[in-house]
Parts: structure tokens; C-alpha cells; sequence
């Protein structure tokens, strides 16, 4: 089963539907461990290579870790109400959010590290991302129900993978060109950007819809 990206409707998917605008994200990270809060990362405001990692992969993850702790930060405390919150019929809920920003990761795991073309994923990574990876009719159907721990534990260890896999790689890896993907030819480094700026998109919905939650 293959899943085809086209660039515009994965945002709209991803965001229009959740009714997002987006802002200017807030400092102020979490000083608490993953689990039963969130995430927090040493030196987050150092943006610049990173011990373990190539030079330019480690200036990546800084901008990683920094938009991961910012773009939970509206999320902390989120009951399971708050994070199944429909502003309306159409929308998406934060939590199935939370998921598909899980799914977008994992989904670039396979075709940066795996060597997968976009659409080329295993059955068991489509049946459990399927509904976060679409939203709309089958997320608000499939995904609730879950306690803020759930999306975080998911998220966290995808993104161990992540890293593991970054400190394998080198920066000729990084700006290594797919001519075959479907935005037309695209490196590594502005895929895995996007994972980065897809996080950021995020951010401002969860600020929305948080100041929208009664």
C-alpha cells in the first residue's frame, strides 16, 4: 500500500483542518522529565553542532530539540478532554495532532534512513499511523481517549530513533539529493527541516486551540 505526498495537501491536512493559525512560539521550556511531563534539553538556546553528531546534523537536532520543547509547551497539563477538544466537526483534535506530528517523523525515518521511496512504508508503520497520518474523518474517529503520557512516550521514542539513526550519518548524508521524491529534488537536510517547521505549523494551532477550550 503506498501513500503519495503532495506537499500542499499534507499541510492542509495537517493544519487547515485543525482550524490553525499560527504564532510566534513562546519561550519558556519545561524544567521536568519526559513521561509524566515533558521534555527538556540542555543548552536549548545554543544553536550550533552538537557532541555525537556531524556538524551540520548536530545544528539540526539543536533546532530540533528547541521546537520540540516549544511546540509542547502549551500542551502541559492537558487533561484527556483538552487534548479530545473538537473546535468543530471538521477540526482535529490536539492529541490526534500530537500523533500525526509522530507519524510525519516516523514516516521520514523510512525513506531518509531506510531508503524508501515516500509512500513506500510497511504495513504495520500504515496500520498504526494511518489515522494520524490522514486526520480528518478516520483521526477523530480513531484516535482519543488517551492521556497526555501516551503522545509523549510515542513521540520521544521515535525521536530516540532519530537521533540514533543522525549520529550514524555524516553531512555528505545530509545534503544528499533525492531526485525522485515528489516535491522534485530535495536533500535530506530540507526534509528533515520540514519535520522541524512541521512542529512549528503545530505550535500555533495548540496555542489556538488551547485559548479555544471551554
Amino acid at each position: 500500500m503506498k501513500t503519495p505526498l503532495n506537499r500542499r495537501k499534507f499541510i492542509q491536512n495537517s493544519s487547515l483542518l485543525a482550524m490553525g493559525a499560527v504564532s510566534a512560539p513562546l519561550m519558556g521550556a519545561s524544567s521536568l522529565p519526559i513521561a509524566s511531563a515533558l521534555p527538556t534539553f540542555e543548552n536549548m538556546n545554543i544553536i550550533g553542532p552538537r557532541e555525537g553528531f556531524s556538524p551540520n546534523i548536530g545544528t539540526l537536532v539543536s533546532m530540533m530539540n528547541w521546537m520540540r520543547e516549544v511546540m509542547l509547551s502549551p500542551v502541559r497539563g492537558m487533561s484527556i478532554s483538552d487534548l479530545d477538544y473538537l473546535i468543530d466537526d471538521n477540526a482535529n483534535t490536539i492529541g490526534a495532532m500530537l500523533m500525526h506530528l509522530a507519524a510525519t517523523e516516523r514516516f521520514y525515518q523510512i525513506n531518509t534512513f531506510d531508503n524508501k521511496k515516500w509512500g513506500d512504508f510497511p504495513e504495520a508503520d500504515l496500520i498504526k499511523f494511518g489515522a494520524a497520518s490522514m486526520l480528518g474523518d478516520r483521526g477523530r474517529a480513531e484516535i482519543k481517549g488517551k492521556p497526555l503520557d501516551y503522545y509523549l512516550e510515542e513521540m520521544t521514542t521515535i525521536r530516540e530513533n532519530t537521533l540514533s539513526e543522525f549520529k550514524k550519518r555524516d553531512d555528505d548524508w545530509l545534503f544528499s539529493v533525492d531526485g525522485e521524491f515528489p516535491w522534485g529534488p530535495t536533500n535530506n537536510y530540507c526534509k528533515w527541516f520540514h519535520v522541524c517547521e512541521h512542529e512549528s505549523n503545530h505550535n500555533g494551532v495548540f496555542k489556538f486551540l488551547k485559548s479555544r477550550i471551554v
